[in-house]
């Protein structure tokens, strides 16, 4: 039997780029060749209900990108399609491996995945080495005096921009290193099919965000301007690196943009720290709302028929896209918990399960931030005026006629609900909850 040859391995998850990859860097230093993994996790896959899913489309199309990629090098990527922890069991039978190598991923599964991981390979003697990657700062690197974490943005932010440096966007030079891979035949690929999924033939953004950059505070809240980078599904998947993009907002001296990225770093310091978040509220006694929860009501929202056009255009775009413009994204989920009085977790699992960028941080923080449950300071009467919103960010109309062709006809449906009364309503059930 021929001997296995010692390896070390690099486990591709949310960074699927062979450049400026923290862990990928350290592997291929690491002394040994590095056979490079991807492991389809069935305990995420299993849980879409969609088959024709765009976002697994995507990290297909990526893999067999990043496939190529290797091939180039005379390397290739081991797929596999599996539970994580099975799958380990079955390339430690297969493989010498001296050393595993990693990214850090803050969500709750996560965690609770690499801790197994972490004390299957200890058994066998193996260093699991995990690095930050996904993030600029991380965990406890931006804190509050007293060293705990930071529980208010704008505190946050200031503390972020004091702490960067150019050392904290440098670029890990990996190509210097890429001789180091295994030398080794081509893997197959599972198909879609395999995966017990169809191809979704949505189109999906291209990395394109330096022009963007420049107006970007100028155009970024209206609907009917191309004025935002769509980068949000690259950021998920490390399709590109979040080193590059804050020195690019750096460069252009951009705070807007580079702001909107530290919200996200915000909501995944937060995320790690505070895991019970992703369904319970932020502060504990708005988890007391006596919500409606009129299903009735919140099919009508899902399919962008409430009659208040603004969040039906959000919706159908959502619906159609993948994607849903910011300022969009806040008047649709404050009509959803606010007017509606539906249980933001509704419309956090719904639109989870239609973004093509959807990251569970952000998106449970900006419906947390709406709902008012969350980690802003900002008092829960703050309720968005539909109508006044679209005077406001598409006062021609522009983005309303592309979504909602029927609006001003008799076929647009009348408002579920009167704007004025909901509000009354909702601070009245929010009074109630919090006395």
């Amino acid at each position: 039997m021929d001997k296995k040859p010692p390896v070390s391995i690099f486990w591709f998850r949310r960074d699927l780029r062979l450049d400026d990859n923290a862990g990928l860097y350290y592997a291929l230093k690491s002394g040994y060749p590095v056979l490079s993994v991807f492991i389809f996790d069935k305990e995420i896959l299993d849980q879409l209900e969609d088959k024709d899913d765009a976002r697994v489309t995507f990290i297909h199309q990526t893999i067999k990108d990043l496939d190529n990629k290797l091939q180039q090098h005379g390397s290739s990527l081991l797929v596999l399609h599996d539970k994580a922890e099975h799958a380990w069991n079955v390339l430690l039978k297969d493989y010498d491996i001296k050393a595993v190598f990693t990214n850090h991923d803050y969500e709750p599964y996560a965690k609770i995945r690499d801790e197994a991981i972490g004390t299957l390979l200890k058994k066998h003697n193996i260093t699991f080495n995990t690095y930050k990657d996904q993030v600029i700062f991380e965990k406890d690197e931006i804190v509050k005096d007293d060293g705990k974490p930071c529980t208010v943005y704008t505190p946050y932010q200031r503390k972020w921009h004091q702490k960067l440096t150019s050392f904290y966007l440098k670029a890990y030079p990996n190509k210097k290193y890429f001789k180091n891979f295994l030398t080794i035949a081509a893997f197959p690929i599972p198909s879609l099919k395999q995966l017990g999924f169809e191809k979704n033939d949505r189109e999906f953004p291209e990395i394109h965000y330096e022009n963007l950059i420049a107006d970007y505070a100028g155009k970024r809240d209206f609907p009917a301007i191309n004025g935002t980078t769509h980068i949000g599904l690259h950021l998920r998947f490390g399709t590109v690196s979040i080193r590059e993009l804050a020195g690019a907002a750096n460069a252009f001296q951009e705070k807007t943009w580079l702001n909107e990225l530290i919200w996200r770093e915000f909501y995944m310091m937060i995320l790690y720290h505070f895991p019970q978040t992703a369904d319970h509220a932020f502060k504990p006694e708005y988890d007391r709302i006596k919500w409606v929860n009129d299903e009735k009501q919140f099919i009508a929202w899902c399919n962008g028929e409430t009659g208040y056009p603004l969040v039906d255009a959000g919706m159908r775009e959502l619906n159609a896209t993948g994607y849903m413009q910011n300022r969009v994204r806040m008047v649709a989920a404050s009509f959803l918990s606010k007017d509606l009085l539906i249980d933001w977790r509704w419309g956090e699992r719904y639109f989870a399960s239609k973004l093509l960028d959807y990251e569970m941080a952000s998106n449970v923080g900006g419906w947390q931030w709406a709902a008012g449950s969350g980690t802003d300071a900002v008092p829960y009467f703050r309720i968005f005026n539909p109508d006044s919103q679209l005077k406001k960010f598409d006062p021609e109309s522009k983005y309303i006629k592309k979504w909602v062709p029927e609006y001003a006809d008799s076929r647009y449906p009348k408002p579920i609900i009167d704007h004025a009364f909901a509000r009354e309503r909702c601070l009245k059930a929010f009074k109630q909850a919090l006395i």
